[in-house]
């Protein structure tokens, strides 16, 4: 008994070879067909991958709106750059040249000077080029790199900013305790934590953002590459992504301007408990540039991320980058220099030295 190529049964001996042959055949052309359903399965998920790693560049769409103001903005942000370095290079200058700076407080604002340079170099180089393209393109790894280092510098700033309040908690509540509390060791500790948190809060955002995939328009409605930009583009599943931005806005972002809130909430009932008029005004003298910028950063930074998305143009969206990522950095060295005696008498002999040195060289 035999089976046929179509599963009959054979009774007749003779027909064994013949049916034998049949079989083969049989069996032969089913492989083939699960063999091309494969094969077209396997084409259409390898194109459909490839379709996905088809985006390596992206474009910014930012000061389009304004083709003919292109000369202007290029003026005016290639001062504010030039500026932002000379200001807070000088701090760094006036601040190692002056043994009256070496102090806690100065320290803690030399690391603040040496992150507002980071933070300006890391976007305002990118844009002074595009400015000059037609094609106003960056890589993905260049994309990528400028999320990582804009989060690890917000992120460092952050704390930074809360350890500066702390600092300055401890000098007006605890002023006896003050070199105890802040020695050179606790410090060095603190800027350090300031730095890991940053790295810490940056290499998960850049991790999750490396494994998103794009695979449709790539165009940035920005001047920059942020997080919440690469969301909008990606076509993969963003959950993690967005559990890991909301953490992050918890952790690193509401925590120390919780912990900076309440060290100025302490710092100000302390001072309104001086008797004197003048050592109420010496003490809150000796915070008025800390807070200032701290209203400034959280109010820019609330402002960028913490308005509906609804409802403002691109303009606006651009204002408020601008305001947090390229002017802030600018302020800082202004507003310390402006509001800190030591830092004016020390940045004024830098000054006179400088042209003197030149005049002597004439």
């Amino acid at each position: 008994m035999t089976i046929s190529a179509y599963g009959r049964i054979n009774m007749n001996p003779n027909g064994a070879k013949k049916n034998y042959e049949n079989l083969k055949t049989f069996i032969i052309n089913v492989l083939k067909d699960k063999l091309v359903i494969l094969g077209d399965f396997e084409t259409k998920e390898f194109r459909e991958r490839e379709n996905q790693t088809t985006v390596m560049e992206f474009i910014f769409l930012g000061f389009s709106n304004h083709p003919n103001l292109q000369g202007l903005f290029f003026l005016l942000f290639l001062i504010i750059y030039l500026v932002t370095i000379l200001g807070n290079t000088l701090i760094l200058a006036a601040i190692r040249v002056n043994p009256v700076l070496h102090t806690p407080m100065y320290y803690f604002l030399s690391n603040l000077s040496f992150l507002d340079i980071c933070y300006a170099t890391t976007t305002l180089p990118v844009i002074l080029v595009n400015f000059f393209r037609e094609n106003k393109t960056i890589s993905y790894e260049g994309c990528l790199s400028q999320v990582f280092f804009l989060v690890t510098f917000a992120g460092c700033e952050c704390v930074l900013l809360a350890v500066m309040a702390y600092d300055r908690f401890v000098a007006i509540c605890h002023p006896l305790r003050y070199p105890v509390l802040m020695s050179k060791r606790v410090c060095a500790y603190l800027v350090t934590g300031s730095w890991l948190c940053g790295l810490a809060n940056s290499l998960p955002h850049t991790g999750l953002t490396a494994t998103l995939t794009f695979c449709g328009p790539n165009q940035i409605s920005h001047f920059l590459c942020d997080i919440p930009l690469f969301l909008k583009l990606a076509c993969s599943d963003t959950s993690a992504n967005e559990v890991a931005l909301y953490v992050s806005s918890a952790t690193i972002g509401l925590s120390p301007c919780l912990f900076t809130a309440m060290s100025y909430i302490l710092i100000i009932s302390a001072i309104l408990k001086i008797q004197s008029a003048q050592g109420r005004q010496k003490a809150f003298s000796t915070c008025a540039s800390h807070l200032t910028v701290v209203v400034i950063y959280y109010g820019t930074i609330n402002f960028n991320y913490d308005r509906p998305s609804s409802g403002y143009s691109l303009d606006v969206d651009i204002l408020a980058s601008v305001l947090f990522c390229i002017v802030t950095p600018m302020l800082n060295p202004i507003i310390y220099s402006l509001r800190n005696k030591e830092v004016k008498n020390t940045l004024k002999k830098l000054f006179e030295g400088f042209v003197s040195s030149c005049g002597s060289r004439v």
